[in-house]
């Protein structure tokens, strides 16, 4: 993991724009900080997806049999799983996916106290790749979660090869999955450049990691985070903008950067119905119902493949 990392790190800071990838924000601390973002009240995303998810619930709940396996993409803390294992009937088990893996076992532990009768199997992987599940399905077959706006993460190539994965792992298979389709630039602005001072934090985060995991000097306080919101494909970036000109040093080599001078974190891509409807099918899943939060362009999107 920590070669990786490495060679990751060095080859989108060598690179002309400076990048770092998005799946790196999210270790223990990020993985925190970015739950403490999701009760922010500038950050809407999640309010409008809770407004929704039980109803979502219950409907979904009618469409499968009683053994379903769940299995959840980037479960975090694994939270929303609740209002869908509270619904369903009677689940096999709970699969939760995720890169953070003390994060992951945490969250676990928790759920499982609740959730007694449900067998609970963590999966510490990159989802955005190849995943193996670790059993077969229950008798009520696989049903996916992907929740929130994390399937933004990826832009329109990304999320096909995405969700060609997500249907070879899962099989025969229902998907739930989550999109935002906002277009709003203040909304936008507001969600991702404040949300109460902590998506600053989350950012810089990952300065903090290459520093503690791979010996690299970064000074976390010569950057500040900023957003653009970019059009053609419709996105939010992140970035950790230098204030002042500096040298660092990660692995064998030295990064410079100029005043002004920016990493690019992360991409947030909206993904309005008709448009993650259309990747979905390009992908080989059929959608099956789609729901939207009242007042809001969230989405939640049932799809089903054969196989």
């Amino acid at each position: 993991m920590t070669d990786t990392f490495l060679r990751d790190a060095l080859a989108g800071l060598t690179g002309q724009p400076k990048t770092l990838p998005g799946k790196y924000l999210w270790d223990e601390t990020g993985s925190d900080l970015f739950d403490r973002i999701c009760h922010s009240a500038d950050y809407y995303p999640t309010a409008q997806e809770m407004t929704v998810l039980p109803q979502v619930a219950a409907d979904v709940a009618r469409l499968v049999a009683p053994g379903v396996t769940v299995v959840e993409f980037g479960s975090g803390a694994s939270r929303k799983i609740r209002t869908l294992l509270d619904a369903l009937p009677e689940p096999a088990a709970y699969v939760a996916i995720d890169i953070s893996g003390a994060y992951l076992e945490a969250a676990i532990r928790r759920l499982s106290a609740d959730y007694p009768a449900i067998p609970m199997i963590p999966v510490c992987a990159d989802y955005s790749k190849p995943v193996q599940l670790p059993r077969a399905a229950g008798p009520g077959g696989i049903l996916g979660f992907y929740p929130g706006t994390s399937i933004g993460n990826f832009d329109p190539h990304e999320a096909r090869l995405f969700l060609k994965r997500a249907r070879a792992t899962l099989g025969p298979s229902l998907f739930l999955v989550g999109a935002d389709g906002t277009t709003d630039p203040e909304r936008l602005q507001r969600a991702y450049g404040r949300a109460d001072g902590l998506m600053a934090a989350f950012h810089r985060n990952i300065l903090a990691r290459l520093n503690r995991e791979l010996g690299a000097d970064f000074d976390g306080d010569n950057f500040r985070h900023a957003v653009r919101i970019c059009p053609d494909p419709l996105r939010v970036e992140a970035h950790l903008v230098a204030t002042q000109p500096a040298t660092y040093r990660l692995g064998d080599q030295t990064i410079a950067f100029a005043s002004a001078e920016s990493i690019r974190t992360d991409t947030s891509h909206k993904y309005p119905a008709d448009t993650f409807r259309a990747l979905a099918v390009e992908s080989g899943w059929q959608p099956r119902a789609l729901w939207t939060a009242e007042g809001g362009s969230f989405n939640l999107h049932l799809l089903q493949s054969e196989g």
